[in-house]
């Protein structure tokens, strides 16, 4: 089975709320090809709605390393900091994601995330789970 076809069965698993499934067809295209964006975004995802954020924590970090200006990469990362209640270390984010992002390409993830500094700025208590991560490309 080729790496597009196992990442099409685990979008299948995750679909079906089978994430144990998925993210071993996800390790297997991974243990061949580490830097597989597709499969790592979508292994962060699912670590995300498994609630392991730890996890999901990692393979965000690994995607910004690959990629350090891509917003949905950094939106994964913000939002599993936040879930993780380590708020200073989701701003620092992005505070690090307006220094490598493409202002052209980014325009709408830096927009939500001047939104979410109005937000924390006017005092607004708020979880940010409509940030749009597309953590399922």
């Amino acid at each position: 089975m080729n790496t597009e076809e196992n990442i099409q069965k685990a979008k299948q698993f995750i679909e079906q709320n089978q994430h144990d499934e998925a993210r071993m067809c996800l390790l297997e295209i991974l243990k061949d090809d580490p830097t597989n964006k597709a499969a790592l975004i979508i292994l962060g995802g699912s670590y995300f709605s498994m609630e392991k954020y730890a996890e999901a924590e990692m393979v965000f970090e690994r995607l910004i390393l690959l990629e350090p200006g891509v917003g949905k990469f950094s939106i994964g990362l913000f939002n599993t900091l936040w879930r993780m209640n380590r708020q200073e270390e989701a701003l620092e984010e992005i505070k690090r994601f307006f220094s490598h992002a493409d202002q052209d390409i980014e325009n709408e993830t830096i927009g939500q995330y001047i939104a979410v500094i109005n937000h924390i700025d006017n005092g607004d208590n708020m979880n940010f789970d409509n940030l749009n991560d597309d953590n399922q490309d």
